[in-house]
C-alpha cells in the first residue's frame, strides 16, 4: 500500500529531517522554519502531519518530543512521483518521456543514470 502523498514544503522537511535525526520540533523550527518565514506552530504542524503519514517517528527524550524519519526524502519522492503519473498522466510514461527529451539541461550523470533505467526496464521484459 503507498503512502499518502505530500508537498513540496512536507518534502523539503522530510530531507532536512533526514541530516538532522532526533530534532525536536524547536530546533527543526529555529533552523528550518525561520529560514523559510514559517511559525513555530506551521513546523510542529507539518511534522505531526507527516508523522501521521508514516513518514516520521517520534520518542519522548527527557520532556521533549525527538523526531527521526521513518522512511528517506527518495520513498516518499518516488512516492510522489507515482502519483503524479497515475493521477495526472493517467498511467502514461510517455508525456514525461517527451518532456524530458525536450528538456535541455540533461547533465551527463543524469543521462547515464535514464539509460542504465532502460537497460534495467529492457533486461525485465526479456526475463518475463
Amino acid at each position: 500500500m503507498t503512502k499518502p502523498s505530500i508537498g513540496d514544503q512536507e518534502l523539503a522537511l522530510l530531507h532536512y529531517l533526514a541530516e538532522h535525526e532526533h530534532a525536536s520540533v524547536g530546533e527543526v523550527a529555529a533552523d528550518f522554519g525561520e529560514s523559510r518565514g514559517l511559525a513555530r506552530s506551521t513546523v510542529l504542524t507539518m511534522m505531526e502531519r507527516l508523522r501521521a503519514k508514516s513518514y516520521l517517528k517520534r520518542r519522548h527524550v527527557e520532556g521533549v518530543y525527538r523526531y527521526t524519519t521513518a522512511t528517506g526524502p527518495g520513498e516518499a519522492l518516488n512516492n510522489a512521483v507515482g502519483q503524479f503519473v497515475e493521477k495526472t498522466l493517467s498511467g502514461s510514461l510517455s508525456p514525461f518521456v517527451a518532456w524530458m527529451s525536450q528538456k535541455a539541461d540533461v547533465s551527463d550523470n543524469e543521462l547515464a543514470e535514464l539509460e542504465a533505467l532502460v537497460a534495467q526496464l529492457q533486461s525485465r521484459r526479456k526475463d518475463a
